[in-house]
């Protein structure tokens, strides 16, 4: 039996033992283990932008970045409240992330799927990923958007 993807035909052995050996065991955990992609929003001119893309890289997520003039579009297009904003904007499973939220704790939102518009780490508080300085302040990771309203879903 083949299959044909894209113009190239593989046997379904074939097809099987390329997948096992992407994820070390059987078809089924290579997909699952296969983080979603992250869209990212933020101004050319931002350094600790680039420091949470880096953050999210490391973590395995891929990460594509738009560099725009001004993110207050994208904010509002994906239904980000001008109080918990922040410097970038970004898309992952459907879900808005605002500012320097840790990669855990996307990790955790994609496991969960609360219902939520997403994540937000409002302002940009030292010691959050990309905005490493030597000083780390408390800060909260706050699910916004949801039927019971925004509520603290991470103390840092």
């Amino acid at each position: 039996m083949f299959l044909t993807a894209m113009g190239a035909s593989l046997t379904v052995g074939a097809l099987a033992i390329a997948v096992r050996s992407l994820a070390g065991t059987s078809p089924a955990s290579a997909f699952s283990s296969a983080k979603p992609e992250v869209m990212v929003w933020k101004s050319s001119t931002c350094g600790c932008c680039g420091g949470w893309v880096d953050h999210m890289r490391a973590a395995g997520f891929p990460v594509t970045v738009q560099e725009v003039d001004d993110v207050e579009p994208v904010k509002t297009r994906l239904g980000v409240p001008a109080r918990l904003q922040s410097c970038h904007t970004a898309l992952v499973g459907g879900y808005a992330l605002e500012g320097h939220v840790p990669a855990d704790s996307v990790q955790r939102l994609l496991r969960e799927r609360p219902p939520a518009v997403g994540l937000a780490v409002p302002g940009m508080p030292q010691g959050s990923p990309g905005m490493e300085t030597g000083v780390k302040d408390p800060y909260d990771v706050v699910l916004f958007g949801g039927a019971g309203g925004d509520r603290v879903y991470e103390r840092r």
